[in-house]
């Protein structure tokens, strides 16, 4: 009995461990990959509790691989914009300016009443009020009002991180290359003295300095 609650305390405190280390996101926020290495985890931390004939370090080296390959791949992700769309998905827009896209429900495998139950709970009734409802890659809905002096409003988009500049992004927003460098240069910055540029909701351009750059 006394082994059984000596395996179990150093389990829990591995388990603890690993998933601190993986990083303080909430069950709802996890992304796919990061949902099934926590599920993984937790099934292989019971066999070694349930059965004291297993030895204790067949538990915590699948665990300790586990939370390796889990640090490897947010390492990818950060570095790989196609990667990590590719292991996660993308995100997609349900609502616009008011208007449901029913074929992105149907790919999304989302019927309308869980829909409106998701703008419900978020204290949505009124779809006209909506500019863009999407659905993120974590399974939650995130909701972008509609200005109240009806000007535009848009998605705010990720132009260049870590030293990468996203063409697929600026394609989709009907810029270029060339436009992205004249905004550097309007604003007397260069892609070595940011960590990263977006276009915000208002659809201007923005760029956070890197800590100890020229101002």
């Amino acid at each position: 009995m006394f082994i059984f609650l000596i395996r179990t305390a150093i389990l829990y405190a591995l388990v603890v461990l690993i998933i601190r280390l993986m990083g303080k996101r909430q069950i709802g926020e996890l992304e796919p990959f990061e949902l099934v290495v926590t599920i993984m985890i937790s099934d292989l931390a019971s066999l070694p509790m349930q059965d004291n004939r297993l030895p204790l370090i067949n538990g915590v080296i699948p665990i300790v691989t586990l939370l390796i390959i889990q640090v490897v791949l947010s390492e990818v992700q950060i570095r790989s914009k196609k990667f990590k769309n590719i292991l996660d998905g993308t995100p997609c827009v349900l609502i616009k300016n008011g208007i449901i896209d029913t074929n992105q429900l149907r790919n999304q495998r989302l019927s309308l009443p869980e829909l409106m139950e998701e703008l419900r709970i978020k204290g949505y009734t009124d779809l006209t009020k909506i500019a863009f409802a999407i659905w993120e890659t974590n399974g939650q809905l995130s909701i972008i009002e509609k200005n109240i002096d009806q000007t535009p409003v848009y998605i705010p988009r990720i132009l260049f991180n870590n030293g990468k500049l996203y063409g697929d992004i600026l394609q989709a927003i009907n810029k270029d290359e060339d436009w992205f460098n004249n905004e550097l240069i309007k604003n007397k910055v260069t892609r070595e003295e940011i960590d990263f540029a977006i276009i915000n909701c208002k659809g201007k351009f923005s760029f956070q300095r890197k800590a100890g750059s020229k101002k």
